[in-house]
């Protein structure tokens, strides 16, 4: 039988849960139509029942594969050709099955639509698995995990951005069989391993004839053969991934569930996994002891311990988890343990969860295949939120990840090295253990950046120097910063999928503010352009035809030289606001009125006052604006502000108030 003692610690237990399911939803679906029973065909399906009841699925496979080579099919059969290979690791014949399961009915149920889609992925056929996918998405509810395959279509494209940031070795100590499980203990190795040692003593598992896994140990700068772990810890049972504290003093580890000598199972006959725990004495490691979370009904395995001691993470397909195997937390102290508590549907999922491990950093890694992938199990990693709880886990990318099964992942955070294992081809045996080291930090959240420009509302201009403020949706300020001399600004990270509000201001301009909600693509780029209009401006435009535009502008006097009508230096600093808000406002046309007061005759107070508005629009025509939009004419004292008419004795500020120049609007 072509598997691995790693299958069996990650998929026995896992395929007995999931069978049961079955069983239960193929009797309620024996309405379907199946093909018409050629005769003895009824007996080699019962057969093959038979064999399966009894985990004996090679003489399954042989059974059902005669009926269907002899022209029968039915969704009993088609399902569990399927879930024999497919619990097995052999995606291309899983998917053979159930591509098969699915053309002979289209009403099946949502968990083989998810494992033909999962076998699909693992042999490189994507987009076939993408309409499974969408097919799944349809038969699932709103609250069901599987709605979430919509928002992440471009996992292909989230996983390569992802990958790239390893670089993964072979190493020596790999044998013909399964070695797998890596952990880090001070300057040693310690892996788990079925590797033939030709020795007596070694047994051979009923299951597949090859030997029960054990633990083993090697120098990481050793070469040579591993040896054999501690002969206290090594049982003649199953025993798997360990974990050590700081110190090394304290071990925990996976073994069948043999305590003091004597093997337990549970009703169905099944030896399943539990959690046991050594320390080490002046003599070496302690007698094992069985955790007390542990159950004969149920598995617990793979144990991780957090960065601080203080708690266990492992695996379970204990009762009331979200999928077939999930991720559980316990509370440490002493050797007191609490209650196990599931970490949540943001790691967890229909699928299965397991082989943690857990940095210096506190970020959590792990093996699924219920969150999209590149097929079989990938490895992930969950950062820690500030309320405790472990955030939606990323896939770590190619090249650690590929379309088999990837597990089993430990790094050294300080260093960036560590290991993983692996059934991709090209290996030693059928699991095999990789080195590798860390080229790039891995993406660990939805992050995005924003950036942007602050411009003005009416010329489109850069405004450099503006308060430009981040606001969460509740309105509180997250971060302020300036417009730089080319009007940019940016903020280096924002959170996915969440509302936000962009505020900029400046003195003399009015506030501007844009709300947005951020996509769900990683490490993408929003950018926004905020408009800001200047007060005076504002005024402009809300003013009516007939008001002065010199008054909105808030204009010095427009001074000429005695006599003269030659506009002055200080004349064309303000004539240049009446330029610059003329090219702001481009429908803007206006009437240059120039008054002058009671003193000299009329005649010649008309034609002076009348060259001097003809000047003045000649000198705003030569700034640009067209002469179309500007007209001037001079009215003398027709039109006198006071009382200072001829004869009448008036100061200078008096007559200073006639002597005036109007800039009139007459369109806008």
């Amino acid at each position: 039988m072509n598997t691995s003692t790693k299958k069996y610690f990650l998929f026995a237990l896992t395929f007995m849960f999931f069978c049961s399911i079955s069983f239960a939803q193929e009797e309620k679906g024996s309405s379907l139509k199946e093909t018409k029973k050629v005769k003895g065909e009824n007996t080699k399906e019962a057969k093959g029942d038979e064999h399966y009841s009894n985990y004996a699925f090679m003489d399954a496979r042989a059974a059902y594969e005669k009926a269907v080579e002899s022209g029968y099919r039915s969704v009993n059969i088609l399902s569990k050709l399927g879930d024999s290979y497919y619990f097995n690791g052999e995606y291309e014949d899983a998917a053979k099955w159930y591509g098969a399961l699915f053309s002979f009915s289209e009403d099946i149920n949502k968990e083989y639509l998810y494992r033909y889609a999962q076998s699909l992925k693992t042999i490189g056929k994507y987009a076939t698995a993408d309409r499974i996918m969408e097919r799944l998405n349809e038969k699932a509810s709103k609250d069901d995990r599987a709605t979430l395959f919509s928002e992440e279509r471009n996992y292909l494209k989230l996983i390569e951005l992802q990958s790239g940031r390893f670089n993964v070795f072979t190493v020596p100590f790999n044998s013909k069989l399964s070695d797998f499980g890596p952990t880090l203990n001070g300057g040693e190795i310690i892996f788990t391993s079925n590797r033939e040692t030709r020795t007596a003593s070694q047994r051979l598992h009923d299951w597949n004839d090859q030997p029960f896994s054990e633990l083993y140990a090697i120098l990481a700068s050793e070469e040579g053969e591993p040896r054999r772990y501690r002969s206290n810890i090594n049982t003649r049972y199953h025993e798997s991934t360990a974990v050590f504290t700081k110190d090394g003093q304290t071990m925990y580890f996976t073994r069948n569930n043999f305590t003091n000598k004597k093997r337990k199972k549970d009703g169905q006959g099944i030896t399943n996994l539990k959690l046991y725990k050594s320390t080490r004495t002046e003599k070496g490691w302690g007698e094992a002891k069985e955790l007390p979370f542990n159950s004969d009904n149920y598995s617990v395995a793979h144990p991780a311990l957090s960065a601080d001691e203080k708690a266990l993470i492992f695996a379970s397909d204990m009762p009331g988890g979200e999928g077939s195997s999930d991720l559980y937390k316990v509370s440490i102290d002493g050797d007191s343990y609490g209650e196990p508590v599931n970490l949540g549907d943001a790691v967890n999922t229909e699928g299965r969860e397991t082989f943690p491990f857990i940095d210096t950093n506190g970020d959590l890694y792990f093996a699924s295949d219920g969150h999209v992938g590149l097929g079989g199990l990938d490895i992930y990693v969950s950062e820690l939120s500030e309320e405790g709880n472990y955030d939606k886990g990323f896939n770590i990318g190619a090249p650690v990840n590929s379309r088999n099964d990837d597990f089993s992942f430990v790094i050294n955070s300080s260093t960036g090295l560590g290991y993983f294992s692996s059934n991709r081809p090209g290996g030693l045996g059928e699991d095999d253990i990789y080195s590798f080291e860390q080229t790039a930090q891995l993406i660990k959240n939805c992050h995005q950046s924003l950036s942007g420009e602050v411009r003005d509302q009416e010329t489109d201009d850069l405004i450099v120097d503006a308060k430009v403020v981040l606001l969460d949706s509740d309105n509180n300020v997250l971060e302020e910063t300036k417009s730089n001399n080319k009007g940019e600004f940016w903020f280096d990270v924002i959170e996915c999928s969440t509302g936000y509000a962009i505020r900029a201001s400046k003195p003399d301009f009015s506030t501007s503010e844009k709300s947005f909600v951020t996509t769900g693509e990683y490490e993408s780029e929003i950018k926004k352009t905020l408009y800001l209009a200047s007060e005076k401006d504002k005024e402009i435009r809300e003013a009516k035809v007939g008001q002065d535009l010199g008054v909105l502008l808030n204009l010095n006097p427009i001074y000429f030289d005695l006599a003269e009508s030659y506009i002055r230096p200080d004349a064309q600093l303000e004539l240049n606001k009446v330029v610059e808000a003329m090219l702001r406002f481009p429908k803007l046309k206006i009437d240059v009125r120039s008054h002058t007061d009671s003193r000299a005759s009329d005649a010649f107070n008309f034609k002076l006052s009348d060259a001097r508005a003809k000047s003045t629009v000649h000198y705003i025509v030569s700034r640009g604006i067209d002469s179309s939009r500007i007209t001037g004419r001079g009215y003398g004292e027709s039109q006198l502000m006071n009382r200072c008419a001829d004869g009448v004795p008036c100061s200078e500020v008096d007559h200073q108030l006639n002597r005036r120049s109007e800039f009139i609007i007459l369109e806008k």
